[in-house]
Parts: structure tokens; sequence; C-alpha cells
């Protein structure tokens, strides 16, 4: 692993665990207080959050040199979620033009991980 790569590993481990604590406060302290839809985007952006999270961590365990990659992966899923997190908290849906960037960010990051790593 390089140094980049502890790098990535470590934001990804960082991610997992804000998203698991961010998960159980959804569950245990949010579940009275949010509404159907709003508890749907906290569930989305926990999923969204912990699947990229667990994704850097393995990145980061690749040889390769994938740090734009990791970038756009992180920002993204902190966009997305973020901004889902956001809305379920105020139900402000102006905050939903946000999601899509991120989502667009966090694909763009899994399709030149997935370029660079077909390269040779």
């Amino acid at each position: 692993m390089t140094d980049n790569g502890h790098r990535i590993a470590a934001a990804g481990a960082l991610l997992a665990a804000l998203g698991i604590a961010l998960g159980a406060f959804g569950a245990h302290a949010l579940k009275t207080t949010l509404d159907a839809q709003q508890l749907d985007w906290w569930h989305n952006a926990c999923q969204y959050q912990l699947w990229n999270a667990v994704g850097l961590v393995a990145l980061g365990a690749l040889p390769r040199r994938l740090g734009l990659a990791a970038i756009l992966i992180g920002v993204g899923t902190i966009l997305f979620a973020g901004s889902l997190y956001a809305m379920a908290l105020t139900g402000y849906r102006g905050l939903g033009m946000v999601t899509p960037v991120g989502g667009a960010l966090m694909i763009a990051g899994w399709l030149l991980a997935a370029w660079r790593l077909a390269r040779r």
C-alpha cells in the first residue's frame, strides 16, 4: 500500500465510522422525530456513505495510484449523503439539487477507478 493508499483507506474508515454513528443516531434518536420520507432520505444517505466508505478502504489497499478517483468518490459521497442528511433534518427540499451532483461525482470516481485499474 502506498502512502497515498493509506490516506485513502483512512478516509474510507472515517467515513465508515461516521456512517455507522449516523445510522445509529437515525435509528434511535430520529425515528420518532422524522416522517417516513425524511427517514428514507436518512437511510439512503447512510447506505451510500457506507458502501462508498468500504470502497475507499478497498481502493486504498491497491498498489495503483487512484488519488483522483478517491477524491471524486469522497467528495461525491459527502455532497450526496450530506445533502440527504440535511434534507432529512430540515425538510428543505431545495437541498436536493446538490444530491445529483454528489451522485455524478461518485459515478465519475468509480468510472475513473475502473479505467485506471483496467490499464496495464
